[in-house]
């Protein structure tokens, strides 16, 4: 049961939240482990009310990760083993929507605090996420850009090294030259 105090200050922060957002099957997910305890309930009792409102969740709002991806987790987290602590069933992954239609299930005054927090943390890490499309574009028509500057600048310097390579034109001798030519006065051997 959850402290009546602790209902009153919520102290959760959209960092904190942000941390506990993963992303599973391309999209981004909070585990019904991390959301009970941002609820201040046991993961039971969360998972209960979801099994009694199962056609509020959807494939798309909510589904359960295979052993794969609890395995890949545990490495991430470093999460206990199951037999020592950890859950022993599958955990529940829940979409953006999943987590707003946990708001009409569990109903306390720090569930609906704690959901309006979460759809908080999930707009700006849209937002972060659109900053850094836009960011990686921007890089992607710099480097383009750098390409091409690069090519010419490229260029150039081969134009400068043909201009200081030294000629290999044939050398001109000094002095006078004598051209052969046959000359119409000349005397064939043997005859006039």
């Amino acid at each position: 049961m959850a402290n009546p105090r602790s209902e009153n200050k919520l102290a959760i922060s959209t960092e904190q939240i942000e941390r506990c957002i993963y992303l599973i099957r391309g999209q981004k997910v909070m585990l019904d482990s991390d959301l009970a305890e941002l609820y201040g309930v046991e993961t039971k009792v969360l998972k209960r009310a979801v099994k009694r409102n199962r056609e509020r969740f959807p494939e798309d709002f909510m589904f359960s990760l295979n052993n794969q991806e609890v395995m890949r987790l545990r490495c991430q987290n470093g999460t206990s083993k199951i037999g020592r602590g950890g859950s022993r069933y599958l955990p529940y992954a829940f979409t953006e929507q999943g987590v707003a239609m946990l708001s009409g299930v569990l109903t306390s005054p720090r569930a609906i605090k704690v959901n309006v927090e979460i759809m908080r943390a999930f707009v700006r890490l849209r937002r972060v996420l659109a900053s850094h499309r836009e960011l990686a574009q921007k890089l992607e028509e710099l480097e383009r850009h750098l390409r091409d500057h690069d090519e010419q600048i490229q260029a150039i310097f081969d134009a400068i090294r043909q201009l200081m390579a030294p000629r290999e034109d044939p050398k001109k001798q000094i002095g006078f030259q004598l051209k052969e030519k046959r000359s119409r006065y000349y005397a064939r051997p043997g005859g006039n």
